[in-house]
């Protein structure tokens, strides 16, 4: 027995070893940790729980029969996050670069199916150098498996991607499927072809940074959520980020004691409305003195800034928070902020997370590059995604409100539940200005018409009182007041019950 005993230890010795001390103490010199000591920063203090120790590799071509490493450069099983179960994959670089085998992939596959089985959230932390070639057509078909995964899974459970290394060509399509990505800076990057390929085919001269790097990907595609300073700082935000999700589409948001009372006023939302329509405010301020204890945890903050995403809690309770930012482009809806927004929408809809929407929105972009780019489709994306969410909607409008952008932010026309505005609420067409000067466009040349005009038009629509008036708003409140009618919204809406017509899907306009 005892000699069974020494060869299990001696089994997990090697496994926890990875690639060797030598291949590990690389991983270390980039400014990286290995995938064991990601899952200790990650999960709860001892409660990682894995599975497919011993797996190894079938290959046999090219000299892979006599190289043999256990667990085949991927760590998975479960743990938990504060106490609440999540399934973990964890490539390891140090063992065939982290690289996609057919085992490899089987074991990804089994904790995915495993956490699909109990509802349970999946968290991937990549760091691979793609498919391991000398196995050829069956790393490709490992990593479709792990592709339809993905797509099951989605709305089912929540998934998270951490890239931590090399994310490239095939192996970006599995986090690009999942719900969340967070990048680490200067460390990780994602592309579909790397830069000697894109040098070769298009003669351009491009870094791996510059083309899949973390600032990239969080600023200009949208296809990254959050970057972070390193591996230790992308695990605890994602263990930060966890505690507002539910673990599956079956069960309620998560709660969590609170000491901010539901009924807090917050008098300095009175005054930070500035008197000049032109002139901007922070929403972030907005939303911070809103939520529970200040605390936002904002999805996407450096791409299509105009519009702020994030999740917060009200009495304990997650809810999804979405913006206008009048602090950058005033607050425009154009193609970027439209797609950031309606996949977050979306996203909360599907896990049963009560959305609540700040409007402070002047419009659409305007302008040939918007237009050519497909403004309208993507515009429609927003629309749609508000329109066909069933979960319990509490909407503000602290200022502008403007155009075919006013029905788009969940206006009660799409199922809005509840329907505010702040006093200095402003809903119409346009604003008076540009209204005037089509309405009177004969009178251009009179400037004091113009103005008198300009003056009636602010009087009759510059408030919120004509929508109120046909009952597209449910109320005048006080801003001071926010955070208590919001409270007191939620714990109304908790029993909302609303199914859209049966279908087998919805065709959003992609």
């Amino acid at each position: 027995m005892s000699a069974n005993i020494a060869e299990v230890e001696r089994r997990r010795a090697a496994a926890k070893l990875g690639g060797g001390q030598k291949r590990i103490d690389a991983q270390h010199a980039k400014g990286r940790l290995t995938a064991r000591e990601r899952l200790e920063v990650l999960l709860d203090e001892d409660s990682f729980e894995e599975i497919d120790m011993y797996v190894e590799h079938n290959c046999v071509d090219f000299g892979m029969a006599e190289q043999h490493i256990p667990g085949d450069g991927v760590v998975t099983g479960s743990g938990t996050i504060n106490g609440r179960l999540v399934y973990v994959f964890s490539q390891d670089f140090t063992v065939f670069g982290g690289s996609l085998s057919e085992r490899h992939a089987e074991k990804i596959c089994k904790v995915m199916d495993a956490a699909m089985k109990v509802g349970a959230p999946v968290i991937g932390l990549n760091d691979s150098g793609g498919a391991r070639i000398q196995e050829g057509v069956a790393s490709l078909g490992g990593y479709a498996e792990v592709f339809q995964r993905n797509v099951l899974a989605s709305g089912v459970i929540p998934q998270l991607s951490l890239i931590m290394g090399p994310c490239a060509g095939g192996a970006v399509y599995s986090p690009s499927m999942t719900d969340f990505i967070f990048m680490v800076e200067d460390s990780s990057y994602m592309f579909v072809t790397g830069p000697e390929v894109v040098k070769t085919v298009t003669n351009e001269v491009v870094t791996q940074e510059e083309l899949g790097g973390a600032s990239t990907h969080t600023v200009k595609s949208g296809v990254a959520d959050l970057a972070c300073e390193n591996d230790i700082v992308a695990l605890l935000r994602a263990r930060d980020f966890m505690d507002f999700l539910p673990a599956s589409n079956r069960e309620d948001v998560p709660e969590r004691p609170t000491s901010d009372p539901w009924d807090r006023f917050e008098e300095s939302l009175d005054t930070i409305i500035p008197a000049s329509a032109n002139q901007p405010y922070d929403m972030h301020e907005v939303i911070r003195k809103t939520v529970d204890e200040g605390e936002f945890f904002e999805i996407q903050p450096r791409h299509a800034a105009n519009i702020i995403c994030g999740f917060g809690r009200i009495e304990g309770r997650s809810v999804g928070i979405v913006a206008n930012q009048p602090m950058v482009l005033a607050g425009v809806l154009d193609i970027d902020s439209s797609k950031k927004a309606a996949r977050f929408v979306r996203f909360c809809d599907a896990f049963n997370i009560p959305i609540l929407t700040f409007v402070d929105v002047p419009g659409f972009l305007p302008g040939t590059d918007q237009e050519h780019n497909g403004i309208i489709k993507h515009g429609a994306k927003l629309l749609f995604a508000y329109a066909e969410a069933t979960v319990p909607k509490i909407t503000v409008i602290t200022r502008k409100a403007y155009g075919g952008a006013y029905d788009v932010m969940a206006s009660k026309h799409l199922r809005g539940d509840l329907n505010y505005a702040w006093p200095t609420a402003e809903i119409a067409v346009m604003g008076a200005k540009g209204a005037v000067e089509i309405i009177f466009r004969q009178d251009r040349d009179n400037p004091e018409k113009i103005a008198e005009k300009t003056k009636e038009y602010e009087d009759r629509f510059a408030n919120p009182f004509v929508a109120a008036s046909k009952g597209f708003i449910d109320e005048v409140i006080m801003p001071h007041s926010t955070r208590r009618r919001i409270a007191l919204g939620l714990r109304k809406l908790r029993g909302k019950e609303l199914a859209n017509p049966w279908k087998k899907h919805d065709n959003i306009p992609l």
